[in-house]
């Protein structure tokens, strides 16, 4: 799997069947030069996980890689490739343009650990779909994994063992490991594959979810200076993306007893000054809860609506620029939107499931945000297409099937966020 690419310098995960001796060879597309990177054991106690280091790689260009085990080039069906980011500030007028594509809500069924029905029999909750193909045809720069990227069950959580042994099976999916092999790939997580179900800061197993998750998702860092968590943020050209983390700081559901809070004041503070101090055109802040929302039958931020309002006023008072929320979650799709007196709109992509059941509850759905026409009851992914001109860029927002068509598309102007 291709996980965090930069100018100069490209992550690479591997899993391996058993201990091996591993490495990366690269070939430069443009100079025709092959480069190798040292080699590394994977090892029973790491789930056979190596992350890889590309470091000569140079910036806007196409390179094809492949895995060599114990000597021996790994055969693969599909392509193994990957595009270094361009460099674009302070030369000339043109913007690259950039493709996001986004999702959550991944679930691969396994016999022996599905529920049982009322018939008594097994019924798995994902559903086999061509979506992961229909992502790569529309050739990301980057995939965004916005939670429940895997669903622990419950002989998984409660060890080691078991939550590697969930990842691994799901990191397995046939359907998805060409996408893997070619689109960079970042992630945070949500309770599904943080713990058990509505999982918060109370969760007993929290660092070994977050050891695994480091085995499983090369991100660019993982989370704040002297504290714990995922939350991390990359620029993919005139885009920034910051990831947040809304389970390792979250209140215990049930307490009464103090504001409720989902990313916790660190992080908050952390997001609202990368905010200010980025130099973007369009910010799109990532996370697995959905931020504008009013129903309280869902787990987002309408449950802390009033860290909701902090970080908004914070927005709105550092008059930040160009920011978009983008989330999972629910088992359907939509857009919302919050208007904001004497300011730009706040829009929020929503997209799930990828591969999970669907969510049919209609006052699970009823959002006072909701954007008319947007709500969409099927397996989908989420697309942020940005191009144009600099200064007058323009950034769709788009929901797409699993078979790649667009079901609904909306374009803001660089000047509509302002």
């Amino acid at each position: 799997m291709v996980g965090h690419v930069d100018m100069r310098s490209a992550s690479i995960f591997v899993q391996t069947l058993k201990p091996s001796q591993v490495t990366i060879r690269y070939t430069d597309s443009t100079s025709g030069k092959t480069y190798s990177t040292p080699v590394h054991r994977s090892t029973d106690d790491q789930g056979n996980c190596l992350t890889f280091h590309l470091d000569s790689v140079e910036p806007g260009r196409t390179y094809r890689y492949s895995v060599v085990v114990d000597g021996s080039e790994v055969r693969l069906a599909f392509p193994t490739v990957f595009r270094s980011r361009p460099i674009w500030k302070y030369r000339g007028k043109t913007i690259p343009n950039v493709t996001i594509a986004l999702g959550s809500c991944h679930y691969v069924n396994e016999l022996g650990y599905e529920r049982l029905d009322s018939s008594g029999a097994e019924k798995g909750y994902g559903t086999p779909t061509e979506i992961f193909s229909s992502i790569l045809a529309r050739r990301p720069d980057a995939m965004l994994w916005l939670g429940d990227n895997v669903y622990m069950r419950e002989p998984d959580w409660g060890s080691r063992g078991g939550m590697l042994k969930r990842y691994s099976h799901t990191r397995a999916h046939d359907g998805s490991r060409a996408m893997f092999a070619s689109v960079p790939n970042y992630a945070t997580w949500d309770d599904h594959d943080y713990g058990p179900n509505d999982s918060d800061r109370s969760w007993w197993m929290k660092n070994t979810a977050l050891e695994v998750f480091k085995l499983f998702w090369p991100n660019p860092s993982y989370g704040l200076k002297g504290q714990e968590g995922i939350c991390t943020s990359m620029e993919i050209g005139d885009v920034q993306v910051f990831m947040l983390d809304d389970r390792w700081f979250r209140n215990a559901n049930d307490r009464i007893d103090q504001q409720r809070r989902i990313l916790g004041d660190a992080q908050l503070q952390w997001l609202i000054d990368g905010l200010a101090a980025s130099r973007a055109t369009f910010k799109v802040v990532a996370v697995g809860s959905q931020v504008l929302s009013d129903n309280k039958k869902r787990e987002g931020f309408e449950r802390s609506s009033f860290e909701r309002d902090e970080m908004i006023q914070a927005i709105t008072k550092n008059k930040i620029t160009g920011v978009v929320f983008a989330s999972g979650d629910v088992h359907f799709a939509e857009l919302s939107k919050l208007d904001r007196e004497g300011t730009y709109p706040l829009y929020e992509l929503t997209s799930s499931p990828l591969s999970a059941g669907l969510n049919t509850s209609q006052t699970y759905r009823m959002n006072t945000f909701n954007v008319p026409g947007t709500e969409y009851v099927g397996h989908n992914f989420g697309l942020i297409s940005v191009e144009g001109a600099r200064g007058a860029r323009t950034l769709t927002l788009r929901i797409v099937d699993a078979s790649g068509k667009d079901v609904w598309q909306q374009t803001v102007s660089e000047k509509d966020l302002r």
